[in-house]
């Protein structure tokens, strides 16, 4: 069973952002994120777009993000 559960782009953002990643630039809706000796992330949901559990699963593995941290 999956632990994700779905959240809005614009919590996930939020929580991305906490964990100290910083937007680099955005066209859109796509925003480029970047961290420290880590490749850039690329964000590309609407703030009201719901994330379902196997997109945030995904996220985390290129981020590091943990449902604690939603």
């Amino acid at each position: 069973m999956n632990r994700w559960p779905a959240a809005k782009a614009q919590r996930v953002l939020a929580a991305l952002l906490r964990a100290g990643w910083t937007i680099k630039r955005q066209t859109g809706s796509h925003r480029t994120l970047q961290r420290p000796n880590q490749p850039d992330f690329v964000f590309a949901f609407h703030d009201g777009d719901e994330i379902g559990p196997r997109m945030l699963a995904r996220i985390a593995k290129h981020t590091g993000l943990k449902p604690e941290n939603l």
